[in-house]
């Protein structure tokens, strides 16, 4: 037994008082004379013989009433555990990943675990409290309960291994506490098995919370399958984990219009269909009717007005017919000058310059082009047969490309693709390797053959080239090669057409690292902003003449489509979607982890941290006693003769 208040006990010598009043007390008997005492003798004896006994009774139950009130107001206890008297920290970890929205018992499993912690922890009691992206140190129940109730779901996820640092870290430094490290979370299975470093000086457990949810349809991805002039084809790519699903409804708005409306089977993955106008401007928001988890039921996306792409030939003596029929008018602002006649104010102007076998570069245009190139444009160099080797490696050096050497006159087939080249990303259904080489008759020799796009049989270089600048290492006219006529020429320069103007993607993923390209001109104080209502960031941006480069990743942190604006104008819209990782209902068996307590109710686990630090308190029984001992003196005193 232990007390609250031991000083108190002291007070248990002041006892000693009414002993030493009943053991000398000055009280004399007084003489009466009588004429003859021989009849009352007897009951002298008698009634002296009952009043001691009295007496010693009442001074008994005085001193255990008195002892008994002296206890109680000491506070008597009788600890649970043996680690009573250790100090206790307790901190939380409280998962707010997306898919702590699925169902429990009583709501989703967050707010079941954010009631928990209110309702069962003490409102003054000590905590530290942290979660994918808030920590609470050093703080109370009483202090954390309107950012509790406030508590929304966030896009963040911090592993394991991360969480259970920052834990320890939330710690103090006192080695003689009792640490209690409750990790609350569904344990989504993720790539690595789970595991925690052991450490002797830190209790884990583990809370995970079972959800009712048998089966969640998401919406994963959105593409563009097939375009025409007069529509295009999005297809809308969904999966489900659970049972299979039938005739799940599949909206498609733009803004708050109603577009169209699909019913899909799901039994895993499915894929649906939609066909809109290809000259619309969608701000997209496709919806998909689950009971699961609802974050996933919404997707965003963007199709903006698509500006026409400007492409420079510039010619010397060569034709250039062929580039013509591929960058044709409904996507393409295609001019074609004679070098001698090029006006060199065009050149920041435009999305992709073509040198068609000219044969020397003099040194106003390749200044020109370095300048153009630093900008952010796309060039691609077809040579001639004839060259000023100079003038083109000084423009190579430039731009750190490998250099032209000597002129090959042995004739090489184009044999090798290099499907996995930026230049080649979707240009193809599926690999090929038999199909009929084109040929060249004389090609020149570079210094290097990385960044192949297209190789000779040889294994060397035919298209090199990355970042926008593309170099040929052969003339493409009629009487040195046949390419021209190769079906491949039309993805190759199509895709370099089409790559040289920056366009946004359809989404971008919240919490990844995006770099976007606007298309914008800006004055020299302008800066681009990204709104949302009344909301408005500015991001991080890299200004060029044509272009502006945004980097995002920490905002935004809500799914939606944002505004690009420059002060009061909209340039453009950029959708933003969750990630889907969350997405998935599969959990880690807790049960097969070792050194740590597991339990499926946070309650369970607040109330085993509270035990051990609780007491069977006495001092009740002790005023009780006193109380009884009071009862009793009072009938010795008034029955007792």
């Amino acid at each position: 037994m232990q007390f609250k208040h031991p000083e108190l006990l002291y007070a248990l010598f002041l006892l000693v008082v009414p002993i030493l009043i009943h053991l000398f007390q000055l009280r004399r008997f007084q003489k009466v004379q009588f004429t003859n005492v021989k009849f009352l003798k007897a009951v002298k004896l008698q009634t002296r013989k009952s009043s001691q006994l009295k007496k010693w009774l009442t001074l008994t139950a005085r001193l255990l009433l008195l002892t008994c009130a002296i206890i109680a107001f000491a506070q008597p206890f009788i600890p649970n555990t043996d680690d009573f008297n250790d100090t206790q920290e307790t901190v939380i970890y409280l998962d707010n990943s997306y898919s702590m929205q699925a169902k429990g018992r009583n709501g989703t499993l967050l707010n079941e675990a954010i009631q928990d912690i209110i309702n069962t922890l003490p409102e003054d009691e000590p905590i530290s409290l942290f979660t994918n992206d808030q920590t609470f140190r050093n703080t109370t129940v009483k202090a954390l309960k309107n950012d509790l109730i406030q508590l929304g779901h966030s896009s963040a996820q911090l592993n394991y291994d991360a969480l259970y640092l920052k834990g320890k870290q939330l710690f103090s430094n006192n080695l003689t506490s009792n640490k209690n490290l409750v990790l609350v979370s569904d344990f989504q299975q993720k790539a690595n098995p789970i595991s925690f470093e052991v450490d002797s000086t830190i209790n884990i457990k583990l809370v995970q919370p079972k959800s009712t949810v048998l089966s969640n349809v998401s919406i994963d991805s959105v593409y563009i399958s097939n375009t025409s002039a007069e529509t295009l084809d999005l297809s809308v790519k969904l999966s489900n984990q659970g049972e299979a699903l039938e005739n799940v409804t599949v909206s498609l708005f733009n803004d708050d219009a109603l577009l169209a409306k699909s019913a899909v089977d799901i039994d895993g993955e499915a894929e649906t269909l939609f066909t809109i106008s290809n000259t619309m401007v969608v701000n997209g928001r496709l919806v998909v009717e689950d009971l699961g988890l609802q974050y996933d039921n919404t997707f965003y996306f963007n199709i903006n007005s698509k500006p026409k792409i400007k492409v420079l030939v510039i010619n010397e003596s060569a034709e250039d017919r062929f580039l013509n029929r591929i960058y044709t008018d409904d996507e393409f602002a295609y001019q074609s000058y004679d070098l001698n006649a090029l006006n060199f104010n065009l050149i920041p102007d435009q999305n992709l310059i073509i040198l068609n076998e000219i044969e020397i570069i003099s040194e106003a245009l390749r200044t020109a082009l370095n300048t153009y190139i630093e900008d952010g444009g796309s060039i691609l160099i077809i040579p001639s047969s004839g060259i000023n080797l100079t003038s083109y490696n000084q423009l190579f050096k430039d731009q750190n490309i490998p250099l032209f050497q000597t002129l090959n006159n042995n004739e090489k087939r184009i044999t090798t693709i290099n499907y996995n080249h930026p230049l080649l990303a979707n240009a193809f259904y599926s690999k090929v390797t038999n199909f009929q080489y084109p040929k060249v008759d004389q090609a020149y020799q570079l210094s290097s053959n990385s960044n192949n796009v297209l190789s000779y049989n040889d294994g060397s270089s035919f298209l090199v080239g990355n970042s926008g600048v593309y170099v040929f290492s052969s003339a493409l006219n009629e009487a040195n090669s046949n390419f021209k006529n190769s079906p491949l020429i039309v993805p190759v320069l199509y895709n370099m057409g089409k790559q040289s103007l920056k366009l946004p993607q359809l989404y971008y993923t919240i919490g990844q690292p995006n770099t976007i390209a606007i298309n914008a001109v800006l004055g020299q104080d302008d800066i681009l902003t990204l709104s949302s209502g009344e909301t408005s960031v500015i991001p991080l941006q890299k200004t060029y003449s044509k272009t502006v480069i945004l980097e995002t990743e920490d905002y935004p942190n809500t799914a939606g489509i944002l505004n690009v604006k420059n002060k009061a104008q909209t340039l453009q819209n950029l959708s933003f979607n969750y990630g889907r990782n969350e997405s998935k209902l599969n959990y880690y068996d807790l049960q097969t982890i070792g050194d740590v307590t597991f339990n499926n109710s946070l309650a369970s686990t607040i109330d085993a941290i509270k035990s051990s630090a609780s007491i069977n308190a006495l001092w009740k029984w002790f005023v009780i006693f006193a109380l009884v001992f009071l009862i009793i003196e009072i009938l010795l005193l008034k029955y007792l003769k």
